[in-house]
């Protein structure tokens, strides 16, 4: 038999050996395993967010009063000075000399008084003796008299001269942060007006302020009467964040709202205390601040992880009781550490997936297993 013909047969036998009468072994895959729960009923505070900035509680220009040269800077521009503690020195040696010829000034009125006195004594005395005119006696009352005022007058330029020495060492006026120098030592200060030598601002504690709207404020009134029962000083706790932090880690005390709204915007300017202790919270900066809408009220609560999002908005997934999935939208409320509180689209006895979203479809099967008893 040639060769070919041998091949050929062995691979026909082997192409019909290969056919199999039996059915079909194909089976298709069990059903993906997700997790459900009912979800958690929970006590959530409603909260109403707003913007608003920092700002100093002191913002103090410190002046030159007197006139004279700039002598000595005492400080490093930037940091932190102590109430009381001296900035800048300006000439000292003219208002010493003034304040010493003051004091001789008094000294003289002095002299000159306590002379008319001994003076009044004496011709009094004489008068009584029939030994001295009442023209003397008058003319020394009103001696003693006027000199009682030179001394008063005397006194006054003392402490005028004390006042303008004083004024040559100009100090912090409470604990705060100190701009840069505005004038250089040796440059004339206090001519004409008085002259801006730096700022200081007082920052630990910080204002923020916000405004609050009218329909915002009225919700409020509405919903926490308790709050809005107090009118000049509320009190009332805050939360304050700043951009580079997430939420409101900070903790201010609402302690002023001003006492009518802005009938042009519709709102109403509300002040925060913000403690600062370490001063790392500048004026000026952008301040997110959230504050209780309301008391704290039963709510259903769900696992971050359960909340899908497309583009009809947030949802979540629910299995019926043959294991079949189905899409429902839901209102979402505050988020509370890892769980949203749910406004609307799901009730307490509905089993939501809350873990396996990704292997559920809506309208396919699903093997639904509560918390703790799913497959490792």
């Amino acid at each position: 038999m040639p060769r070919t013909l041998r091949l050929t047969g062995v691979m026909a036998g082997l192409l019909l050996g290969g056919c199999d009468s039996r059915p079909n072994a194909y089976q298709a895959p069990p059903p993906p395993e997700v997790t459900v729960s009912h979800p958690r009923q929970g006590q959530v505070t409603r909260y109403l967010e707003f913007t608003g900035n920092t700002q100093a509680l002191f913002t103090v220009q410190l002046r030159a009063r007197v006139e004279g040269y700039l002598e000595k800077v005492l400080f490093k521009e930037g940091d932190i000075v102590e109430e009381g503690q001296v900035l800048f020195v300006i000439q000292q040696n003219t208002y010493q000399a003034k304040l010493k010829e003051a004091e001789a000034q008094l000294l003289a009125a002095k002299a000159r008084l306590l002379h008319s006195e001994t003076e009044f004594k004496r011709f009094t005395s004489l008068m009584q003796q029939d030994a001295a005119a009442q023209t003397d006696v008058d003319r020394w009352e009103y001696e003693r008299d006027a000199g009682r005022a030179d001394v008063m007058s005397a006194e006054a330029q003392v402490d005028l001269a004390k006042l303008n020495l004083g004024y040559t060492t100009v100090k912090a006026p409470f604990r705060g942060r100190i701009s840069r120098r505005y004038k250089d030592p040796g440059n004339v200060v206090g001519t004409g007006e008085e002259t801006v030598l730096a700022d200081i601002n007082k920052i630990d504690p910080l204002y923020v302020y916000f405004t609050i709207s009218e329909q915002d404020l009225l919700r409020v009134r509405r919903e926490k009467p308790a709050v809005t029962a107090r009118t000049a000083r509320p009190n009332f706790p805050v939360g304050v964040g700043f951009a580079n932090e997430n939420g409101f880690p900070h903790r201010a005390t609402l302690d002023y709202a001003d006492i009518q709204v802005d009938s042009s915007s519709g709102t109403l300017q509300l002040r925060a205390t913000l403690p600062n202790p370490d001063y790392r919270i500048l004026p000026g900066l952008f301040a997110r601040v959230r504050g209780e809408r309301s008391e704290p009220r039963p709510s259903l609560m769900l696992p971050e992880e359960s909340i899908g999002y497309d583009q009809g908005g947030a949802y979540v997934l629910l299995v019926d009781g043959e294991g079949t999935v189905s899409r429902r939208g839901v209102t979402l409320g505050p988020q509370v550490g890892r769980e949203y509180a749910i406004d609307a689209g799901v009730s307490a006895n509905d089993n939501v997936i809350v873990n396996g979203l990704m292997r559920a479809m809506p309208g396919r099967k699903v093997k639904a297993v509560p918390p703790g008893k799913a497959a490792s």
